[in-house]
Formats: structure tokens, sequence, C-alpha cells
């Protein structure tokens, strides 16, 4: 118990799905999270969800992350509540289902949007306020989609392959200014998320496609653990890497 008592967390998309889980195993170990989604009454829930379990551990924040005065407010409200920053998960995202030739362009800039544009956001203004706190971790939320062949998530594996390319040169950039700040990303298989659901069902897939093996599908609370990891102290010399959490998906 108590990983990462004492740290002050910013977790994304954290209304739902693998965001809502990442944001309750931190506060169980004993982080102060701050909360950001765009949907406004699923992020008060999780709030009164999360401070029923540890009082005064969760604060939720309305965000669009495409937004850039939002990121601003948001870091400046979370340096105005809490003084210091020492984690950061950027895991919004989206998914529409579409092919190199069916998807629209709209459609592909609104994955980079809402997951490149986000991350780049987050980095730009996140990392002078964790500088300022001695450091940290930042938790880039990607996919398996960027080491595989997925053509009907094509503008989704599009944005995730430039964020695990960003991860690097944000892990770079913040060794060589020797600003004690790690930048890592996960690489998550077929989760039993709302969003791999929906996803599935629009394309006709079921669920049981994805259970080829005696444990079935990933759940949130896989990932969560991961998340914990990278942001606790126990991952001091992990940087700078892309750590795939898929049951041997991409071994296959």
């Amino acid at each position: 118990m108590g990983r990462v008592s004492g740290k002050i967390a910013l977790v994304t998309g954290a209304a739902s799905g693998l965001g809502k889980a990442d944001a309750l195993r931190l506060v169980e170990e004993g982080a102060t999270v701050v909360i950001s989604d765009i949907n406004a009454a699923a992020g008060a829930e999780l709030e009164r969800e999360l401070n029923a379990i540890r009082p005064d551990s969760t604060y939720f924040l309305v965000q669009d992350v495409s937004n850039e005065s939002r990121w601003q407010e948001v870091f400046a409200e979370i340096k105005h509540r809490f003084g210091a920053l020492h984690v950061i998960v950027n895991n919004a995202g989206m998914v529409i289902v579409g092919t190199p030739e069916s998807a629209t362009l709209e459609q592909f800039q609104a994955h980079l949007r809402i997951m490149t544009d986000s991350v780049f956001l987050a980095c730009k203004y996140g990392i002078p306020l964790m500088k300022d706190s001695g450091g940290g971790s930042i938790i880039n939320m990607c996919s398996t989609a960027t080491h595989i062949g997925y053509p009907v998530f094509y503008a989704y594996s599009a944005a995730k392959g430039a964020v695990r390319s960003m991860t690097k040169s944000i892990a770079v950039h913040c060794q060589m200014n020797h600003y004690n700040i790690r930048c890592n990303s996960i690489h998550a298989g077929a989760i039993e998320t709302p969003m791999v659901v929906k996803a599935t069902a629009e394309l006709g897939m079921q669920m049981a496609v994805y259970d080829q093996t005696p444990v079935g599908l990933g759940k949130p609370s896989d990932v969560a653990n991961l998340v914990l990891y990278l942001a606790s102290d126990e991952s001091l010399f992990v940087n700078a890497t892309e750590i795939v959490i898929d049951n041997g998906l991409i071994a296959q």
C-alpha cells in the first residue's frame, strides 16, 4: 500500500474504461488524482466514487484535450490547488472504424486532435510544472495497433503511432535537460473497455473472437497495475521505452 503516496497525478479521459481504472488504482495507492474528461456528468460521478474510497483524493476538471487554452487552464488550476504535479497519464482517446480507403479526412484529423495533439499539449505545458515539482513520470497510452496492421482502425493506428514516436523524444528531451522526468508508452492489446466493445460491435464482431487464451480478454485493471508501476518510484530506471501488455498477441 502507499506506492504513490504524496504524488499528484493527472489522468485524462478518466470517466470510463482504462482512465477510470487508472485513477482508481492510483487513489488506492495513495496519490491525489486530478481526473479530466469531456463528459462532465460521468467525471463528476467518478469524483464522488473515488472520494468515497479516500476522502479528498480526487478532483475533477472538465476538459477537451484538443483545446490548447484549456490545457493551460488545467495546469494552472493544478498548480494553484496542489502546488505540484508528478504524474501525467495521457489516456484520452477515441476510435472510429475506417480503412485507408473508407476513412474520411475529418475522421483522420479527429483522431490526431484527440490523441496526438493532446499528448503534445500535455507535455508542452505540463513538463515545466513537473520539472518544478522535482520530476516524475509521463505515461502515454498507446496500442498494439502501433505494431500490427489493423486496416479497420487506420486513423487510430496512425495517431497512436505518432504518440509512440513522441514518447521517446519527450523522454530524451527531459533526460538531456536533467528534468528528472521519465516518459514511457503502454501498448495494450484487446482490453474489455466500452470503446473496444463499441468498435467491435460496429464491425459485427463478437468479443469472443479475441478470447483465444485461458485468461480471455484483458481487463482495465491489468493496464492500471502497469500504470501504477510506471507512476511509482519502483520504475525509476524505466525510461523512453514501450511496454506491451497483450498476452502474446504480437508474438502470435
